[in-house]
């Protein structure tokens, strides 16, 4: 008998925001708003969420509130 696994995504500060993206379209709003650019030219920017959100200057209780604001995002998606 074949079964099937469920791939379960968790936003992690180490998340490249090409995956996230990918997975989670409305990261890329979320984000915008905090003033971290997630897309340039059509294309995901290279990093991962705590690189990106350094670059604007949050520290790392910024950063794990994005973590989980994200998370709840993803987890109201696949709730639907």
């Amino acid at each position: 008998m074949c079964q099937k696994k469920l791939l379960v995504m968790v936003v992690k500060k180490d998340t490249s925001i090409e995956l996230l993206v990918s997975k989670l379209p409305a990261s890329v709003k979320y984000l915008e708003e905090k003033g971290i650019k997630c897309i340039a030219c059509g294309e995901p920017v290279w990093g991962t969420l705590e690189e990106a959100a350094k670059e604007k200057g949050f520290g790392p209780e910024d950063i794990n509130h994005f973590v989980r604001d994200l998370n709840k995002l993803l987890d109201q998606r696949e709730t639907r």
